[in-house]
């Protein structure tokens, strides 16, 4: 009970700062309205304003809708399919500025990464999206092979010699048994090569709450479902995985 309480925290930070980048982008196209009705300005000016709060009061409503969007969803555990275009933009166009109003209230960049991963959880999970297991990519990040192991397996993961001293073997473990396909990244530029060589429907990734938000929101429309690495040496070395969390995202793509 106390890990559930404990994620629905997690989703209600997200959450809570979307509204207030909603709120906070509502008052800038209040502020650029009186502008507009300011006599002091020429008529061109007030023109180019009068553009510029069109675009602001637009996004806003869409936001809005997509804030919505989410609500419902995550309240339903039900996909809002009328509704997935402004739950995109709320997610993708906005995090940016959900990370600055973060910022101002002083809160910690990595709790806000982790509640949007598990917003984007619940909202991939609503879809009930189910697919072949050849069409499901696995990315995982090299740091979970022991950095002292000598077979290398970013370029070949069939190096890996299966020792079971660390989580690469139980990755293994996990394609054998699903037909899924993996992919060992040192960072995006590999991510997004395997992305385009297997060319996947859906995504498990596994990585820190900075490498998942940036693969999410890369990754889009391919739904994503982030799993939080976790890190007892620090971040980037000898990390591990959580493995029955991590095939049971698998369990929620195959069909």
């Amino acid at each position: 009970m106390s890990s559930l309480i404990q994620v629905n925290e997690r989703k209600r930070l997200f959450i809570g700062l979307l509204t207030a980048s909603l709120l906070t982008a509502g008052g800038l196209a209040l502020a650029v309205w009186y502008l507009i009705v300011s006599p002091q300005q020429s008529a061109a000016y007030q023109f180019v304003l009068l553009v510029l709060i069109l675009v602001l009061v637009g996004t806003v409503v869409l936001v809005g809708f997509g804030l919505t969007g989410i609500l419902l969803t995550l309240w339903l555990s039900k996909n809002v399919k009328w509704l997935q275009g402004p739950m995109r933009i709320a997610l993708n166009t906005f995090f940016p500025l959900v990370l600055g109003v973060g910022k101002v209230f002083r809160i910690d960049m990595d709790r806000i990464r982790n509640s949007f991963v598990q917003v984007n959880n619940q909202l991939i999970e609503a879809m009930h999206i189910k697919l072949k297991p050849e069409s499901i990519l696995i990315l995982a990040p090299h740091c979970l092979q022991r950095s002292s192991c000598p077979y290398k397996i970013t370029t070949d993961i069939e190096n890996c010699r299966r020792c079971g001293k660390c989580n690469v073997d139980d990755l293994l473990k996990i394609r054998d048994e699903y037909g899924v396909n993996i992919g060992m990244a040192t960072g995006g530029t590999l991510a997004r090569k395997y992305v385009k060589e297997y060319k996947p429907r859906a995504i498990v990734a596994i990585a820190c709450e900075r490498d998942l938000t940036s693969g999410i929101l890369d990754a889009n429309p391919i739904p994503v479902l982030g799993v939080m690495n976790i890190r007892p040496h620090g971040p980037c070395v000898n990390t591990c995985m959580n493995v029955p969390t991590v095939e049971s995202a698998i369990q929620q793509f195959v069909r």
